[in-house]
């Protein structure tokens, strides 16, 4: 059960642009993952937890409001934040 969560330092960097709202989403999602295990959190509609496709492939992301989207990808049971931003239009 994968319950490790490493955020990069580009996706600290990313988080200390954003809303506080934004920020308190993605650190309840964290303490999700910490404490439940990544695959029970995925199941958790509000977060729209899913796979990417395109350039994107191998990546997953969560959504943290209607225009942001963390980014992820999962490395020997850790999971590894890339970068968190700003997307419209599905941009990513």
């Amino acid at each position: 059960m994968i319950k490790t969560v490493v955020i990069t330092k580009s996706a600290r960097k990313d988080l200390a642009g954003l809303p506080r709202a934004i920020v308190a989403k993605f650190a309840t999602w964290v303490g999700m993952v910490e404490t439940n295990g990544l695959e029970e959190v995925r199941k958790i509609q509000g977060f729209h937890d899913e796979p990417l496709k395109g350039k994107r492939k191998g990546q997953r992301s969560i959504r943290l409001s209607k225009s942001h989207r963390a980014f992820y990808i999962v490395v020997e049971d850790e999971v590894y934040f890339a970068e968190v931003q700003e997307v419209n239009n599905h941009e990513y």
